[in-house]
């Protein structure tokens, strides 16, 4: 998996801004920044240049002999730099075309084009950083909320890997016991020793367990929670999502049907991020592309976590609100009874009775009163989504949080291997036995921090990561 050859990439985004960066990496990363860059006075400088100092210059296609733009170079040498490589980076103004012609001239002198997160994955192959922390970098970029980026930050300062080098450190000295007492049972004696391992693996299951358990929220914090909106045709779930994102995303009339596709918005509110569904009006219709709106509503519904039921205040309930009703299965639910500008023929009661008759298995739903069309009532729905999904505690608590699917899977089946290790001791198997299972769970283990992880696994994980990181 090492790799010897000089990468480059453009750093920033590829739009046009104030400034942009072209970072290259490898063994002959000075020697090929060398070629294009020069000081003002026309020498050339990064071959001497001290690491870690900024120096002003131009960057020049050496082909034309023109210069490209004004910039300054940082050389960083190795192992003192992110990928733990030689490293050059050029700060030039961030035109789309400066930026390109720049990492054009890079790319003639010598260096390749660096493949989606090759500069993180030569980190994680350097030593820089273990594999969960890799992952951290991409999560940080990608974070949404306040929450999802100190969770992502922890994880990148290292304190998922922290706690994972414990685990498997406990673990590895009972593996070392067992086996040193198998080779030598004139000197290391086993009495007792199954009832002692039994106490330890419970503190470590318990450890594990305690992490496994912040998964969803953690996954729901740095995902978002997968919102539908549902309603009768002309409820005004359109306006809600209007409402929601302050201006004016989806069409909305007086004509009900209105909305015949799913439109998907991602917003943030507090702490929590929503991927909101709005969907088509739920009721029976003949029009075939209605239908299939429709369909598509019902779908989303089922698979959300957070269904908004928006109930029209000014009509009845009927048999459309009751087939939203028949799908609500295990998601958290708020109703909004809509319309409050105008005269309800609703109340809260009848919404109640409504959700008691049909599903009585279930407590009362959380009802707010609102209006779509002037915003009346929004603020109080978002506060009510925060506190419904976002444990404010973990904001200034030191717990970790598992956010990735990846790590979870792994703690599950370290915890399971620890789960047959106390059955072998409450069976009375031999010592040996043990061993097998406690193996597996430091293994499950080492592959969240790379450890034990194939070439494989490690391309795929980088694969996912943007351009130049």
């Amino acid at each position: 998996m090492e790799s010897r050859d000089t990468i480059a990439a453009i750093a920033t985004g590829m739009t046009d801004s104030g400034i942009g960066v072209i970072r290259i990496s490898g063994t002959d990363a000075v020697e090929v920044g060398n070629r294009l860059f020069r000081s003002p006075s026309g020498k050339e400088i990064l071959n001497h240049a001290m690491s870690h100092m900024m120096y002003y210059g131009y960057a020049f296609d050496m082909e034309c002999h023109e210069m490209i733009d004004e910039v300054m170079a940082v050389v960083m040498k190795a192992p003192r730099s992110f990928t733990g490589e030689d490293t050059v980076e050029i700060q030039c103004h961030g035109g789309i075309l400066v930026m390109g012609k720049i990492l054009e001239a890079v790319l003639i002198n010598g260096a390749r084009l660096a493949e989606p997160g090759e500069f993180t994955k030569r980190a994680f192959l350097n030593g820089r950083l273990d594999l969960s922390e890799a992952e951290a970098v991409m999560d940080v970029i990608s974070s949404q909320s306040d929450a999802a980026l100190s969770i992502s930050l922890k994880q990148l300062k290292g304190e998922l890997s922290r706690k994972i080098r414990e685990l498997r450190k406990s673990i590895l000295y009972e593996i070392a016991f067992i086996e040193s007492a198998l080779d030598d049972p004139e000197h290391i004696s086993l009495e007792a020793y199954p009832n002692k391992l039994f106490e330890k693996i419970n503190t470590l299951s318990n450890e594990i367990e305690n992490l496994i358990r912040t998964a969803d929220q953690g996954r729901l914090i740095k995902e978002g929670v997968n919102t539908v909106i549902v309603g009768k045709p002309n409820a005004g779930k359109s306006s809600l999502l209007n409402a929601l994102l302050g201006e004016d995303r989806a069409i909305v009339t007086d004509i009900a049907g209105t909305t015949r596709d799913v439109l998907q918005e991602t917003m943030r509110i507090g702490n929590v991020c929503l991927n909101v569904v709005d969907t088509a009006g739920i009721r029976n219709t003949e029009n075939a592309v209605e239908k299939i709106g429709v369909e598509k509503a019902r779908q989303y519904a089922v698979e959300a976590e957070l269904l908004v039921h928006v109930v029209d205040g000014a009509r009845e309930l009927d048999e459309s609100d009751r087939d939203i009703l028949s799908l609500i299965k295990n998601q958290k639910v708020i109703v909004l009874l809509n319309k409050k500008d105008l005269d309800h023929v609703l109340g809260e009661e009848d919404v109640i009775r409504f959700y008691q008759q049909l599903l009585p298995e279930r407590e009362k739903p959380m009802i707010l009163k609102i209006s779509a069309k002037d915003g009346a009532g929004i603020e109080e729905f978002k506060k009510a989504v925060e506190e419904m999904f976002y444990q404010g505690a973990i904001r200034n608590s030191n717990e970790i949080i598992i956010t990735n699917i990846r790590h979870k899977k792994a703690l599950q089946e370290a915890f399971e291997s620890l789960k047959l290790v106390k059955q072998s001791i409450q069976n009375g198997l031999p010592e040996d036995f043990y061993s097998i299972d406690l193996m597996n769970a430091y293994g499950a283990l080492g592959r969240i921090i790379g450890e034990e992880v194939d070439d494989d696994l490690v391309e795929e994980i980088f694969s996912r990561f943007c351009m130049g990181k």
